[in-house]
């Protein structure tokens, strides 16, 4: 039995090998990398009154990716650095991944200054927000900590840090939706998407779901003018999205950690074989765009063709 799941594993590897996955575009960061969309994001959330997108200062890492992973948008606004996260999974590491990006950005942000000198460096406060819209019941805020993964801690934590958690599912934080149009029609995407996914195959569901909003005037110029890259994006989403659930369940009722990274990475690669696949089944992209957003090499793109 071992013997065989080792023939089979080396299979797998011998066609799909499992490699560091470059970090993959979705809908919410392809719509909010416009700094109009952004500043409204930011003024929805912060209740503030800022009306030049100028203002803001894009500082996203582009290349700063920690197991796979990268932060969504990061910026500098008011001498205030926030990094904004989108999970479609509730993830309560989210505080030490942001510990992370933000060694990397006040890194970035230092560059060639001296923390040797006798001058005190100043750097933006640093803000942490987490955009959720899973499918597990969460509250329209929430709190995630660091300080909640530390062993055996004594008093208080001498390092914390903290990520605001907003649900901004369909139907929650109806007070954000009000003042952030963009991201209320997103919720609205998103909620038909998972409406026709439960009764059709994916990516027949996500075309009707474009589709309807596009009729019902929901995200319409943005649907229409990245139509094919949307459905492609959705479609990896909502892959990856169900395959971190199975995923977490199977660990769960398994109580097995020692493979659970192993799993992570077995479960992403059929994640991203399967949507390389919808897409190819769909020809409305090249084998190019299809290695781009699925992050299989183009090689094993053209093995699927066969």
């Amino acid at each position: 039995m071992a013997k065989s799941k080792r023939t089979q594993d080396k299979l797998t590897k011998t066609s799909f090998p499992l490699v560091n996955r470059n970090y993959k575009d979705t809908v919410f960061r392809m719509l909010f990398s416009d700094r109009k969309n952004l500043l409204s994001l930011y003024n929805a959330v912060n209740q503030r009154h800022y009306t030049d997108p100028e203002d803001l200062e894009i500082v996203t890492l582009e290349n700063a990716i920690y197991m796979g992973m990268k932060n969504d948008l990061a910026f500098i606004i008011d001498t205030n650095l926030y990094l904004y996260e989108h999970q479609s999974t509730y993830n309560p590491n989210m505080p030490l991944r942001d510990l992370f990006y933000i060694s990397n950005e006040y890194q970035k942000l230092l560059d060639k200054k001296s923390l040797y000198s006798s001058s005190l460096q100043k750097i933006p406060a640093p803000n942490f927000i987490e955009l959720y819209n899973g499918t597990d019941t969460l509250s329209d805020f929430s709190e995630h900590r660091l300080s909640s993964a530390f062993e055996n801690l004594s008093g208080e934590p001498k390092l914390e840090l903290i990520v605001t958690v907003l649900n901004i599912n369909e139907g929650h934080n109806a007070l954000l939706m009000e003042h952030c149009q963009t991201l209320k029609e997103y919720s609205q995407y998103v909620a038909k998407v998972r409406k026709y996914a439960a009764g059709m195959p994916l990516d027949q569901a996500v075309e009707y779901a474009v589709d309807e909003c596009i009729k019902e005037n929901i995200l319409a110029d943005f649907l229409r003018k990245n139509r094919a890259e949307v459905i492609s994006m959705s479609i990896f989403e909502y892959d990856k999205e169900e395959e971190e659930k199975k995923l977490r369940k199977a660990e769960f009722e398994a109580g097995r950690e020692a493979g659970f990274l192993e799993g992570q990475k077995h479960a992403a690669l059929q994640s991203s074989i399967e949507s390389a696949k919808r897409m190819l089944k769909s020809n409305k992209l090249s084998p190019e765009d299809i290695s781009i957003f699925s992050g299989l090499s183009l090689d094993e793109v053209k093995k699927l063709q066969l």
